[in-house]
């Protein structure tokens, strides 16, 4: 594997390190092994991108996407998934049901360092692509259902932002469901307090109290479901049960929305 700690934007880092983390223990609620083998490579010392709390919201946020792709694809199981903004996440190999058509899109020097990685497999594909712009979109097939992921991205733009890539994806597949990773006006204002990202140089965009906030953004969607991750949070420890109660209104979410 020729990868280099230089390669991977620190953001990148802490799913990844969290993820390699987890499949290494014991009884692995989620195992990832692309993640692990990664880290392992690269041999560097992540333990200051795994806090508790980042910790238990990355496998949250990773078992509960999980379930509600699953979900998706039983229903939808001929559905074309695009995971936008991919960075360096193996979704495609936990949901796989052996039909669906993947595409990993990222921007283009994402993908040239994920290709050191990973490699285009059976229904499996990498793309360069903008989340803000859809001409990458001419090259998705056809499809009667689009499924499109965004786990870790959408925190990161602006409200105007937003409102372009909903606008985008709504224009360029007639018919899907989002999935979505949504976050807390406090955790906007508070990027440098952070347990995991005060390490890195990245900033947290709009945030809302509500995934109703996005339907004002775009028309054609509407919300189907809202899940905190303290919902996954609170059935592993004590002090993922606590949180729940303190921190009710601060920890991320996973919206889905619908349209078409």
């Amino acid at each position: 594997m020729d990868l280099k700690f230089g390669d991977i934007q620190e953001t990148a880092l802490i799913p990844l390190a969290i993820k390699a983390s987890e499949t290494s223990r014991p009884n692995p609620r989620i195992i990832d092994l692309k993640a692990k083998e990664i880290i392992d490579t690269l041999g560097v010392d992540v333990s200051k991108y795994d806090p508790f709390l980042s910790y238990e919201g990355v496998v949250a946020r990773t078992i509960l996407f999980r379930n509600q792709l699953r979900a998706l694809i039983h229903a939808y199981p001929e559905a074309v998934c695009i995971n936008l903004g991919c960075g360096f996440d193996d979704k495609f190999s936990q949901v796989d049901n052996g039909r669906i058509q993947w595409f990993d899109v990222d921007l283009p020097d994402q993908i040239e360092v994920r290709r050191k990685v990973f490699v285009d497999k059976d229904r499996c594909t990498m793309m360069e692509g903008n989340a803000l712009d859809g001409s990458w979109t001419s090259a998705i097939p056809k499809a009667d259902m689009y499924i499109v992921v965004m786990e870790g991205v959408l925190e990161y733009f602006s409200k105007e932002q937003v409102q372009t890539c909903l606008h985008m994806l709504c224009d360029c597949f007639p018919r899907g469901y989002l999935l979505a990773e949504l976050h807390s006006p406090i955790l906007e204002k508070n990027s440098k307090h952070h347990d995991a990202v005060k390490h890195t140089n990245a900033t947290f965009g709009w945030g809302t109290k509500s995934g109703k906030e996005y339907l004002d953004l775009e028309s054609r969607i509407e919300l189907v479901s809202e899940t905190s991750y303290n919902e996954e949070m609170k059935k592993y420890t004590i002090r993922g049960k606590l949180f729940a109660i303190i921190g009710k209104h601060m920890n991320n979410r996973l919206a889905v929305y619908k349209w078409g």
